[in-house]
């Protein structure tokens, strides 16, 4: 077996692993892990705006507004006006939030930042430019980082102009 395709097995097996452990934070809570993600980012940020949101976790706004629209439909989350600037949106999560937070299991972000963490330095170091390189490779790196990988064919998002 090439060196390569070892490096591709082991993306596919990576993309696996996220696919199935979406699966079960479905089963298992009813979130997906975006959801999981931005009611995480909210109850550590406390009451923070959706950009602030979207930089927090690394999504376009349009993305992050997606996700709150189905929170808070789903009265897990709730849209307030900032009291300092009437033009900001803060979103804040309601008790059922709370509660569904509360029972949540971890995503799989967690168990990697764990064991990131326990890497020495340098090993930190080669394993960030080492995956850099692959999206780069892969011509990725343009692409919105949500925090989950969605699988079948790719769809243009049509604005609503």
């Amino acid at each position: 077996m090439k060196d390569y395709d070892e490096i591709l097995i082991a993306l596919r097996r990576i993309m696996r692993a996220t696919d199935l452990q979406s699966q079960q934070l479905s089963r298992q809570s009813g979130l997906t892990v975006p959801q999981l993600l931005v009611m995480q980012a909210i109850a550590k940020e406390g009451s923070p705006s959706t950009s602030a949101l979207a930089r927090h976790i690394v999504v376009s706004q349009a993305t992050v507004t997606r996700i709150i629209d189905r929170l808070e439909r789903d009265g897990l989350v709730k849209r307030e006006k900032s009291s300092k600037d009437k033009r900001v949106v803060n979103v804040r999560l309601t008790d059922a939030g709370n509660a569904k937070l509360e029972v949540a299991p971890e995503p799989l972000q967690a168990e990697f930042l764990r064991r990131y963490r326990e890497l020495e330095s340098w090993e930190q170091q080669m394993l960030k430019s080492s995956l850099l390189r692959v999206a780069s490779m892969m011509d990725a790196e343009h692409l919105d980082a949500a925090p989950i990988l969605q699988t079948g064919a790719i769809v243009e998002v049509q604005s609503d102009k």
